[in-house]
């Protein structure tokens, strides 16, 4: 064979592994998945014709060695004029600790909502009729314990929350403690697994043992505690 096809098909070959490699990189990402305004509502009344939402990956994957994690957080004004002056807020809870926010400030510990662990303030100004803003959103999910984020969109000094979602849970009920990482899904309570082990943790009371009424009352008092959350609105922080 002569040293001009050895050439050629040796350059084939490196062309492909390079477009295989490529290819890998690009469907590596954690965040691929469609996005979801799942777990949001309107809370204080908007101007005429600026209508503002959030959106967030239906699935995240958590690197179970590092318990690192990405996603996008999305603000859309789907409306028929300019947002004016807001701001979107990124706040974690429980498992879920937000780490890093691109081109937001960290909250001060005094002003993080209740219950939570962490937050950052991103400065919008002002969004455009049908017009979206994206941020990414490094943070650290600890997959033996349930975690939360919650998006709200406020008035530029934070008195008015136009719209909220969550605090929304990312979770999974089928862990998997030895695998490289853990697909989580939007809207989905975590079912983490005790360490070292693959049964569920029990705390408190049996669930097993709890008798039909109690386990009702237990219910209705999550049912109360979580009205109560959704509409508290201190005019310093939401969620």
């Amino acid at each position: 064979m002569s040293s001009r096809r050895m050439t050629t098909i040796a350059g084939s070959l490196v062309t492909a592994a390079f477009s295989t490699v490529m290819i890998f990189s690009v469907t590596a990402s954690a965040d691929d998945g469609p996005a979801s305004s799942k777990g949001g509502k309107a809370v204080d009344e908007a101007p005429a014709g600026v209508e503002l939402t959030t959106t967030l990956p239906e699935t995240i994957s958590v690197d179970n060695s590092s318990q690192k994690t990405d996603l996008t957080a999305t603000v859309k004004n789907d409306g028929s004029k300019d947002s004016g002056k807001i701001r979107l807020l990124v706040v974690g809870f429980d498992g879920m600790t937000v780490t890093n926010v691109q081109g937001c400030s960290p909250m001060e510990e005094k002003d993080l909502p209740e219950g939570s662990n962490s937050g950052f303030v991103c400065p919008v100004d002002n969004l455009a009729a049908g017009k979206s803003k994206s941020y990414v959103v490094d943070a650290t999910f600890d997959v033996k314990k349930t975690g939360k984020i919650c998006l709200p969109v406020q008035t530029g000094d934070g008195k008015k929350t136009f719209w909220q979602q969550g605090p929304v849970p990312f979770g999974t009920t089928n862990p998997s403690p030895n695998a490289p990482a853990t697909p989580l899904l939007l809207g989905t309570d975590n079912k983490p697994v005790a360490p070292g082990g693959d049964e569920l943790p029990k705390t408190g009371v049996e669930r097993d043992l709890l008798p039909l009424g109690a386990a009702g009352a237990s219910l209705m008092a999550a049912g109360v505690a979580g009205l109560w959350w959704s509409q508290r609105r201190p005019r310093r922080t939401t969620c």
